[in-house]
Protein backbone atom coordinates (compact mmCIF):
# COMPACT_ATOMS: atom_id res chain seq x y z
CA UNK A 1 0.00 0.00 0.00
CA UNK A 2 1.25 3.48 -0.88
CA UNK A 3 1.83 5.75 2.12
CA UNK A 4 3.01 9.35 2.13
CA UNK A 5 6.51 10.22 3.24
CA UNK A 6 7.23 12.44 6.20
CA UNK A 7 8.83 15.77 5.30
CA UNK A 8 12.59 15.13 5.35
CA UNK A 9 12.45 11.49 4.18
CA UNK A 10 14.34 10.44 1.06
CA UNK A 11 12.44 8.47 -1.59
CA UNK A 12 14.19 6.45 -4.33
CA UNK A 13 12.90 6.17 -7.88
CA UNK A 14 12.70 2.58 -9.15
CA UNK A 15 12.92 3.58 -12.83
CA UNK A 16 16.04 5.75 -12.35
CA UNK A 17 18.74 3.77 -10.54
CA UNK A 18 20.35 5.82 -7.79
CA UNK A 19 18.13 8.90 -8.13
CA UNK A 20 16.31 9.94 -4.98
CA UNK A 21 14.25 12.94 -3.89
CA UNK A 22 13.01 14.55 -0.71
CA UNK A 23 10.92 17.49 0.44
CA UNK A 24 12.57 19.20 3.39
CA UNK A 25 13.05 22.42 5.32
CA UNK A 26 9.36 23.16 5.57
CA UNK A 27 9.42 26.37 7.59
CA UNK A 28 7.76 29.71 8.11
CA UNK A 29 9.32 32.42 5.91
CA UNK A 30 9.33 36.18 5.62
CA UNK A 31 7.22 37.55 2.79
CA UNK A 32 9.54 38.21 -0.15
CA UNK A 33 10.12 41.68 -1.53
CA UNK A 34 7.67 42.36 -4.30
CA UNK A 35 5.31 39.70 -3.00
CA UNK A 36 2.07 39.03 -4.78
CA UNK A 37 -0.92 40.98 -3.46
CA UNK A 38 -3.01 37.81 -3.74
CA UNK A 39 -1.21 36.56 -0.62
CA UNK A 40 -2.28 39.51 1.56
CA UNK A 41 -3.32 38.23 4.98
CA UNK A 42 -1.71 34.81 4.46
CA UNK A 43 1.36 33.41 6.22
CA UNK A 44 4.34 32.72 3.97
CA UNK A 45 6.28 29.48 4.22
CA UNK A 46 9.01 27.85 2.19
CA UNK A 47 10.12 24.34 1.39
CA UNK A 48 12.90 22.71 -0.57
CA UNK A 49 12.83 19.75 -2.96
CA UNK A 50 16.23 18.11 -3.41
CA UNK A 51 17.25 15.50 -5.96
CA UNK A 52 20.37 13.47 -5.27
CA UNK A 53 22.10 11.15 -7.72
CA UNK A 54 23.73 8.14 -6.06
CA UNK A 55 23.86 6.25 -9.34
CA UNK A 56 26.56 5.91 -11.98
CA UNK A 57 25.16 8.12 -14.76
CA UNK A 58 23.76 11.68 -14.92
CA UNK A 59 20.01 12.32 -15.01
CA UNK A 60 18.35 15.35 -16.57
CA UNK A 61 15.94 16.65 -13.93
CA UNK A 62 13.17 19.15 -14.54
CA UNK A 63 10.92 20.39 -11.73
CA UNK A 64 8.95 23.49 -12.68
CA UNK A 65 5.66 25.15 -11.85
CA UNK A 66 2.78 22.76 -12.27
CA UNK A 67 4.88 19.79 -11.17
CA UNK A 68 4.56 20.63 -7.47
CA UNK A 69 1.23 20.81 -5.64
CA UNK A 70 0.88 22.05 -2.06
CA UNK A 71 -2.26 21.41 -0.01
CA UNK A 72 -2.85 22.68 3.52
CA UNK A 73 -5.24 22.11 6.39
CA UNK A 74 -7.46 19.13 7.18
CA UNK A 75 -9.57 19.67 4.04
CA UNK A 76 -6.61 19.81 1.64
CA UNK A 77 -7.13 23.35 0.40
CA UNK A 78 -4.66 24.56 -2.21
CA UNK A 79 -1.92 26.85 -0.91
CA UNK A 80 -1.07 30.04 -2.77
CA UNK A 81 2.19 29.35 -4.59
CA UNK A 82 4.32 32.41 -5.23
CA UNK A 83 5.77 31.39 -8.60
CA UNK A 84 7.71 34.65 -9.03
CA UNK A 85 9.72 34.14 -5.85
CA UNK A 86 10.26 30.38 -6.17
CA UNK A 87 13.32 28.77 -7.74
CA UNK A 88 12.83 25.67 -9.88
CA UNK A 89 15.05 23.08 -11.54
CA UNK A 90 14.80 23.67 -15.27
CA UNK A 91 16.47 20.84 -17.17
CA UNK A 92 19.54 20.41 -14.96
CA UNK A 93 21.88 17.42 -15.38
CA UNK A 94 22.40 15.92 -11.92
CA UNK A 95 25.68 14.02 -12.15
CA UNK A 96 26.65 11.14 -9.83
CA UNK A 97 27.25 12.24 -6.22
CA UNK A 98 25.65 15.63 -6.91
CA UNK A 99 22.42 17.33 -5.86
CA UNK A 100 19.99 19.89 -7.28
CA UNK A 101 17.52 21.77 -5.08
CA UNK A 102 14.36 23.72 -5.87
CA UNK A 103 12.88 26.28 -3.45
CA UNK A 104 9.15 26.83 -3.33
CA UNK A 105 7.64 29.92 -1.72
CA UNK A 106 3.98 29.57 -0.74
CA UNK A 107 1.37 31.13 1.54
CA UNK A 108 -1.69 29.90 3.40
CA UNK A 109 -3.86 30.80 6.39
CA UNK A 110 -1.88 30.50 9.63
CA UNK A 111 -4.27 27.92 11.10
CA UNK A 112 -3.88 25.59 8.10
CA UNK A 113 -0.09 25.28 8.40
CA UNK A 114 -0.24 22.47 10.95
CA UNK A 115 -1.04 20.11 8.08
CA UNK A 116 0.90 20.53 4.83
CA UNK A 117 0.96 17.98 1.99
CA UNK A 118 3.42 18.37 -0.90
CA UNK A 119 3.11 16.31 -4.07
CA UNK A 120 6.00 16.24 -6.56
CA UNK A 121 6.07 14.80 -10.08
CA UNK A 122 9.31 15.65 -11.92
CA UNK A 123 10.43 14.86 -15.44
CA UNK A 124 13.63 12.85 -15.54
CA UNK A 125 15.40 12.39 -18.89
CA UNK A 126 12.22 13.65 -20.64
CA UNK A 127 10.05 10.97 -18.94
CA UNK A 128 7.47 11.62 -16.26
CA UNK A 129 8.55 10.10 -12.96
CA UNK A 130 6.07 8.74 -10.42
CA UNK A 131 4.28 11.20 -8.17
CA UNK A 132 5.48 11.25 -4.58
CA UNK A 133 3.75 12.74 -1.56
CA UNK A 134 5.24 14.19 1.64
CA UNK A 135 3.28 15.32 4.66
CA UNK A 136 4.28 17.53 7.56
CA UNK A 137 3.38 20.74 9.31
CA UNK A 138 4.64 24.01 10.69
CA UNK A 139 4.24 24.97 14.33
CA UNK A 140 2.41 21.83 15.38
CA UNK A 141 1.48 22.18 19.02
CA UNK A 142 -0.83 20.02 21.04
CA UNK A 143 -3.60 21.79 22.89
CA UNK A 144 -3.53 20.83 26.56
CA UNK A 145 -6.67 18.81 27.47
CA UNK A 146 -7.82 21.49 29.95
CA UNK A 147 -7.60 24.19 27.26
CA UNK A 148 -9.40 21.98 24.75
CA UNK A 149 -12.20 21.33 27.23
CA UNK A 150 -12.46 25.05 28.05
CA UNK A 151 -12.76 25.96 24.37
CA UNK A 152 -15.54 23.43 23.86
CA UNK A 153 -18.59 25.39 25.01
CA UNK A 154 -21.71 23.78 26.44
CA UNK A 155 -23.52 23.82 23.10
CA UNK A 156 -20.63 22.65 20.94
CA UNK A 157 -20.43 19.33 19.16
CA UNK A 158 -17.27 18.47 21.09
CA UNK A 159 -19.12 19.02 24.38
CA UNK A 160 -22.05 16.87 23.24
CA UNK A 161 -19.73 14.11 22.09
CA UNK A 162 -17.77 14.17 25.37
CA UNK A 163 -21.04 13.97 27.36
CA UNK A 164 -22.26 11.06 25.22
CA UNK A 165 -19.01 9.13 25.69
CA UNK A 166 -19.03 9.83 29.43
CA UNK A 167 -22.60 8.48 29.65
CA UNK A 168 -21.63 5.34 27.69
CA UNK A 169 -18.66 4.69 29.99
CA UNK A 170 -20.69 4.88 33.22
CA UNK A 171 -22.00 1.58 34.62
CA UNK A 172 -25.62 1.18 33.69
CA UNK A 173 -25.28 3.57 30.73
CA UNK A 174 -27.11 2.82 27.49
Amino acid sequence: MYEPNVVGDWQEYDDFAGLRVRVHRLERAEPPRGRDDAAAGLTYFGLRVTFENRGTRPYGVQLEDGQIDVRVGPDGEGAFIDWRNSQFIEGFDVHPLRRATAFLCAAAPETALTHVDVQVQPRVDEEWADRRLWTGGIGITETPPAAAAASAGAGSLAHELAAFLRDQAEPGGA
